[in-house]
This record gives structure tokens, C-alpha cells and sequence, in this order.
């Protein structure tokens, strides 16, 4: 891994990428497989629906407190601290600085983990409402909820260790530690989980996820003690930097997380829809997370350093340039993307998880919320890339105001949609509001004169467009000629799917090519 990101930091940004991508991928792959042995196990059942909303509150306040506000607010503090360290020749700063948000964040963290496991049934009844007609799914969810809490605990000072590393621009081992948790879960799923009573199986998957946040936090200590940047935590409430950091990181918890409190608004409703609603929606944006993690979060985690060390050196021109590189980037895997997501939602759901207790209306109606988070996926991507360049200029301010405003929307659109399209309401309502979330990001990047559009965009435009759509009627043509989607062998679902695949990526490449688009084009 050291030796990938040596050949990351000479290849610049765009390899930096690639290596982020691609440990991203192996852990999204993972993922995938984790997914078809859950749905294999214990299909849509009240199980699954209990266990998917006891990882779900932790996981959401890790992404919102960990990866999410904390993260933005602390890398950019921390590059400018290590500019500061580099003039003075020495780490002293930046390592008082890591030990203080260290020592702070862990006291933080074990308040919290304490009041969650004690007020677990408050959770469950403000995060999942509808559980209360279910007395057995609701006892279940807050059982697992008990295990899965402290997760956050371990799994947010992951995300601190690994926002050091990549600040030292070390972006392999942050990348590749999600992986242990999908190892975790699927070796709960597939060991302990036997040992369960039917139906509390679920719980097994509880203790994975406790287990995955302990070793994932043990996974990244070694390569922060090579860098002579293990923490020694230390409370330091009154420290300048800490203080500074809290300033950002306040407002920044709705700013760079609004999606994730509108996935969490899709759970709190979906609860009260019909048994499985819960389990169609996460079936549907885990697949939209696939190309959101493996691109745009890896673009956005690459480019969030570069930024901040741009502003902190007072380089705007190249603070843009970076910008723009990552728009134009993300747009060239998200479009085709959102088109493959919406085109072929029966057979991706279909071949990986239509076998065992998953049934082919589950695929059905996974289908049709796919289908709406696909509409709403370009913007989740430019959300990623957006984001940051607010946070690197430490700007705050003015995402919380866009945040509020597009999870209220998100509120009333939800509201409006989930009477006609029940849960597939819901996750249209969220790519709506993310639309509204990327736009107003984008006109306040444009207004504040932090971005500039640099040449060449319409043509850009053009080539996504043609491309997309040739690969679009491509994949629709190939799919239809096949009838194995929901009856037919799973052997031959996964060849046709391969094949599909492998056309819709071959033609949209060539297509690219055939219309100007030339590796020159993808370097910043």
C-alpha cells in the first residue's frame, strides 16, 4: 500500500484517484457480496428490516459527525498546520494538534456511545416509528442497536486516523479499511449467524459490525506510528486549534451531510410503510453507492488536501483548476452511471440477489426506488466534489444555509411523493433535494469567485451526452432480448449481465474516443 501511494503522489492527482478508486472498488465489491449473502440469508423479512435500522443511526452519525462535518472541518486545519510545520522544519505543531483533537474527539465519542446503548429504545422509536406495531421487530432493533452503537465509537476514530493519512497524502490504507468491515459482516453472516435462533439471525450481523469497527481502528494505528503521528490523546478543550476546529465543524454537520439525513428521513417513513420497504430502499442505494463511492467520494477525499494546501498557499487560480478537474471527472463516470442504474435495475437486482428468501417482487420493487435514487446520483457525486470547496476555504457558513434549505425540501417533498409512490417516493424526494443541495453549492462556488468554468465545457457536455446516450440504447437493446431476469437460471442471468456490462463500458468508451475525448483531457 505504501508503495501505491508513492507512485500515487508522483502520478499527481488523477493517480492519487486511481488508487483511492480502486481500493474503494474492491471494498464496494465486497460489499456486493456481503449484500447477496444477507439477501440470500434472510431476504426482506422484519430481521433485516430491525437490523438495517440499527446499523443505520450509527453509520449515519459517523458519516455525519466522523467522515462528514468532522472531516471537512479537520483536514483543512491540519494542512495548515503542517504548511506551518513544514517552514518551522519539524511535526511539533501538527502532532500536539493530533494529540489534542485526539483526546477531545475520544471524550466526545464515549459520551455519546454511552448514551446511545442506554437510550437505545428512544432511538428506535424517534429513528423508526413504525416498529412499535411489531413488537418483535422493535425489540430486535433495539437489541442490535445496543451492539452496533459503540461501532461508532471505533469507526470514528478510524475516520480521524484516516484523515491524517491523508493529509500526508497516504490515501491507500484509509481507502482499503472499509474492506474489514465487509469481510466482518459477511464472515457473521456466514459463521455465527447459524448459531442464532430463526429469527434472530439478524443479531449476528450486530456483532459483526462491532467487531469491524475494532478492527478497523487497529488496521490504520501501525501505518500512523511510521509516520511518528501516533496520537498520545490529550483533552484540550481551550486549544486554539481544537476551538477552531469546532467553530468549522458545527455548522459544517448539516452543510456536508444533508443526504444522509435525507436517507435517514427515507428510514424513519419507510418504517411505517409495509414490512420489506426498509430493505427495498437499502438494496437500492447500496447499488446507487457503488459508482458514488468508488468515484466521487474518492475524488472529493483526494482533492479535499490539495485545496486546502491551495488556499493555505493563497493560489486561487489553481484552487479552480483543481475544481474544475474534479467536476469534469465525476461527471464522465456519473452520467453513464445514472443511465446504467435506471436502464438495467431488474437485471443488476435480479441476478445479485433474487436467490434464496429474496423474491422477485423484492426486485421489484427495489427496482423502482433504484430507479429514483439513479435520478438523483450526478448530483450526489458533484455534492462530493462541491462540498469541499467550501471546507477547504474553511467556509461553512454558506453550506449549512444550502443544506437547510434542500433538507427541508427533502422534508416536504418526501411528504408529497410517499402518498402515490410509497417508498420509491422517498428516495425520489432525496434526489430531488440533492439537485436542489448541488445547484445552490454550485452558484455559491460561481458568486464567491472560488470557481471559474475553464474552457472546453460544452464540448465536454456534448461528448457525455452522445456517449451516454449510445451506451444507454446499447444496454436497453441487450437487456430486452433477454428473458432470464426473474425466472430463469441465476448462471445465465450473471453471463447476460456480464455481457451487457462489458458492451455498455466498451461502447461508451469508444464512443469517447470517436468523438474527441483524449487522455490529455482527464489530466488536471
Amino acid at each position: 500500500m505504501e508503495q501505491q501511494d508513492t507512485q500515487a503522489k508522483k502520478g499527481g492527482l488523477l493517480a492519487s484517484t486511481l488508487v483511492v478508486s480502486a481500493m474503494t472498488l474492491l471494498s464496494r465489491v465486497l460489499g456486493l457480496v456481503r449484500d447477496v449473502v444477507l439477501a440470500r440469508l434472510l431476504g426482506a423479512s422484519a430481521g433485516t428490516d430491525a437490523f438495517f435500522v440499527a446499523f443505520r443511526i450509527p453509520n449515519f452519525l459517523r458519516r455525519l459527525f466522523a467522515e462528514g462535518a468532522f472531516n471537512q472541518a479537520f483536514v483543512p486545519v491540519l494542512s495548515e498546520y503542517r504548511s506551518r510545520s513544514r517552514d518551522e522544519g519539524h511535526l511539533a505543531a501538527s502532532k500536539l494538534l493530533i494529540d489534542r483533537v485526539a483526546g477531545t474527539l475520544g471524550g466526545v465519542l464515549v459520551l455519546v456511545t454511552v448514551l446511545g446503548v442506554i437510550g437505545a429504545p428512544l432511538l428506535i422509536w424517534v429513528f423508526a416509528p413504525g416498529f412499535g406495531d411489531d413488537p418483535h421487530k422493535r425489540q430486535l432493533a433495539v437489541e442490535m442497536l445496543r451492539l452496533t452503537f459503540p461501532y461508532l465509537f471505533f469507526i470514528a476514530l478510524t475516520a480521524f486516523s484516516g484523515a491524517i493519512l491523508n493529509t500526508w497524502n497516504r490515501f491507500a490504507v484509509p481507502a482499503f479499511t472499509p474492506v474489514l468491515l465487509n469481510l466482518s459482516l459477511i464472515g457473521s453472516a456466514l459463521l455465527l449467524a447459524p448459531h442464532f435462533a430463526e429469527g434472530r439471525m439478524a443479531v449476528a450481523l450486530a456483532w459483526g459490525v462491532l467487531i469491524a469497527g475494532v478492527v478497523q481502528l487497529m488496521f490504520q494505528l501501525p501505518f500512523l506510528a511510521r509516520l511518528s503521528l501516533m496520537p498520545v490523546p490529550r483533552m484540550a478543550w481551550r486549544d486554539e486549534g481544537v476551538r477552531k476546529i469546532l467553530r468549522l465543524m458545527a455548522p459544517a454537520l448539516f452543510g456536508v451531510s444533508v443526504s444522509q439525513i435525507n436517507l435517514l428521513l427515507d428510514t424513519v417513513l419507510a418504517s411505517m410503510l409495509e414490512t420489506g420497504s426498509v430493505t427495498w430502499l437499502y438494496y437500492s442505494d447500496r447499488l446507487t453507492e457503488l459508482p458514488l463511492g468508488v468515484f466521487a467520494i474518492a475524488i472529493g477525499t483526494v482533492i479535499l488536501p490539495s485545496l486546502s494546501s491551495k488556499h493555505a498557499n493563497a493560489s486561487p487560480d489553481a484552487f479552480s483548476r483543481t475544481l474544475d478537474w474534479g467536476l469534469r471527472l465525476v461527471l464522465l463516470i456519473g452520467v453513464p452511471a445514472a443511465l446504467a442504474l435506471a436502464v438495467i435495475a431488474e437485471p443488476l437486482l435480479s441476478t445479485l440477489f433474487n436467490h434464496g428468501e429474496f423474491s422477485a417482487n423484492d426486485v421489484l420493487r427495489s427496482a423502482q426506488s433504484l430507479r429514483a435514487y439513479s435520478v438523483g446520483l450526478v448530483a450526489f457525486m458533484l455534492i462530493k466534489i462541491l462540498a469541499p470547496g467550501f471546507y477547504a476555504r474553511q467556509d461553512t457558513r454558506t453550506p449549512v444555509k444550502i443544506g437547510i434549505i434542500a433538507m427541508v425540501a427533502n422534508m416536504v417533498l418526501n411528504l408529497i411523493l410517499i402518498w402515490p409512490l410509497a417508498h420509491a417516493g422517498l428516495a425520489l424526494a432525496t434526489s430531488l433535494a440533492a439537485w436542489l443541495n448541488g445547484g445552490l453549492l454550485y452558484i455559491g462556488l460561481r458568486r464567491s469567485g472560488a470557481y471559474t468554468p475553464g474552457q472546453g465545457w460544452l464540448a465536454h457536455w456534448l461528448r457525455l451526452l452522445v456517449a451516454g446516450a449510445t451506451m444507454a440504447g446499447t444496454i436497453y437493446f441487450m437487456a430486452r432480448q433477454a428473458q432470464v431476469w426473474l425466472h430463469g437460471p441465476l448462471t445465465d442471468r450473471i453471463v447476460w449481465l456480464t455481457l451487457i456490462v462489458v458492451a455498455g463500458v466498451a461502447v461508451y468508451l469508444l464512443t469517447l474516443v470517436i468523438v474527441g475525448l483524449r487522455p490529455r483531457h482527464l489530466r488536471r
